[in-house]
């Protein structure tokens, strides 16, 4: 077998495909210098000149290096590679058999299980990453938002790793929907606040306004910069969007490469869900710079909910990044920093704008972006719970769906391809919302019928 691949079939005939500890990738993939145009920087939002280090000033200088660096290739610090280790790293790939036989299709179906690690999902890459790169430089609490409560948790934990304080401001829709998610990231010392929130003015005014305001990532990131801003010994954190966060990713694809390697088997199809970007970044990056290569043929799928339509119905311009125009614009597809983002319980979706590097990849036709209801993809899951025995979270159940209506296209083709996604996080603190399908109570039709492009801002003053 290739590389230090140690197994890949079980006793029962059940493909699952494990590298040793050795084989955590030893750099991080930085698509920069390989986007087929060059990503726009961020700008300042009041003079409109490409944004500097004061602009970024919540960001630690060691990981602004890492965003701004056109070096393809970052080394990952031992300390790193210990820690996610511990995070269950390397992750699995399984084939989902029972799955195909059900489908009746030909296809192969494979997906790369994050939801292995004890923080349930993939977030502890980048995580344990920035909570090293900030404990470098001496920060002594790092304050991060949330959605679902995947992140939170991720960096929950990576903070204690490296004894550093965490406060998490968690957007209300999934404060109210998840409370478990606020328990884990209570065990794990992180100090936890509903957003919108009474701990900072911003918040406190859209209570004033809204007091059952819903909250959005966008918001939440608002609040957690208020709140950085008022303490000189901490920084800002984040769980998506940004290149450092995606190149510390890759360590999902990179591991991926090998494994699909080990059984003979180059996918056709490589898919993930996508919020802000980064687990599907992490997964297809590597696969990408494998097809820019010559070295792969596939189509490349990032499913977005229709409740945050980004790439299917937003527009690809400049935006910022929260909700009250704190940080600097970015360029990427959004529906708006205004946008009041319906309460799915894929709360790790809810974000109103995509990564830049993945928005260059989409606007040039790298990547495809499809959009799929709350519905479907709690279908999915069920069918993938019952004939794989994982049950996803609702952000990678938009994966699995998109994978499902591939496969069944394959049947009606009698095309044998392979597809493989990424099953970002387990779903195991998102009971209720599967309890609400099942029982008939889930609300479905959460497209919005208008988007907040109207406030967007307008860069071409000077």
């Amino acid at each position: 077998m290739p590389y230090g691949v140690k197994k890949w079939v079980t006793v029962f005939g059940k493909i699952r495909i494990d590298l040793p500890v050795d084989d955590i990738p030893k750099s991080w993939y930085n698509i920069t210098p390989d986007l087929p145009e060059p990503c726009p920087p961020p700008l300042n939002p009041r003079t409109k000149a490409p944004a500097g280090l004061e602009d970024l000033w919540f960001f630690p200088k060691n990981l602004i290096a890492q965003e701004i660096s056109t070096e393809r290739f970052i080394p990952i610090p031992e300390e790193v590679r210990e820690a996610m280790a511990k995070m269950s790293r390397p992750t699995p790939i399984f084939r989902a058999t029972r799955l195909e036989r059900y489908l009746n299709t030909p296809a192969e179906i494979y997906f790369k299980y994050e939801g292995i690690s004890p923080l349930g999902s993939h977030k502890g890459n980048t995580a344990i990453a920035q909570a090293y790169f900030n404990k470098k430089e001496g920060t002594e609490r790092l304050i991060t938002e949330t959605g679902a409560g995947q992140w939170g948790t991720a960096l929950s934990l990576a903070c204690m790793f490296f004894d550093l304080k965490c406060t998490v401001f968690m957007t209300r829709a999934s404060h109210d929907q998840k409370p478990y998610r606020r328990t884990l990231m209570e065990l794990y010392g992180a100090e936890v606040h509903a957003s919108p929130s009474n701990m900072t003015e911003f918040g406190k005014k859209l209570l004033s306004e809204k007091p059952n305001h819903p909250g959005s990532l966008g918001v939440a990131i608002s609040e957690a910069i208020e709140t950085v801003r008022k303490d000189p010994t901490s920084k800002y954190s984040l769980g998506s969007v940004t290149n450092f966060v995606l190149l510390h990713q890759t360590v999902i694809g990179q591991e991926a490469r090998m494994q699909m390697e080990a059984v003979d088997k180059k996918p056709d199809f490589v898919i993930g869900c996508v919020g802000g970007g980064s687990n599907y970044a992490g997964l297809c990056y590597p696969f990408i710079y494998d097809q820019m290569n010559g070295k792969l043929n596939a189509e490349f799928i990032a499913v977005e909910p229709k409740a945050v339509p980004s790439f299917t119905r937003g527009t690809y311009t400049y935006d910022f990044g929260d909700t009250a125009g704190m940080t600097p614009l970015f360029p990427m597809y959004t529906v708006g920093h205004n946008f009041v983002t319906p309460p799915i319980h894929a709360g790790g979706l809810r974000y109103h704008g995509k990564a830049p590097s993945m928005s260059v990849l989409v606007k040039n036709k790298v990547i495809k972006a499809v959009a799929v209801g709350q519905y479907e993809i709690f279908e999915a899951g069920k069918i993938m719970s019952r004939y794989e025995g994982v049950v996803p979270a609702p952000e990678s159940a938009h994966a699995v769906c998109a994978a499902i209506d591939i496969a069944r296209r394959c049947k009606e083709t009698n095309e044998k391809k392979v597809i493989l996604f990424n099953l970002s996080g387990h779903g195991l603190l998102d009971l209720g919302g599967y309890g609400e399908f099942l029982d008939g109570r889930l609300v479905n039709n959460c497209e919005p019928k208008e988007l907040a492009l109207s406030d967007l801002p307008n860069i071409s003053k000077t």
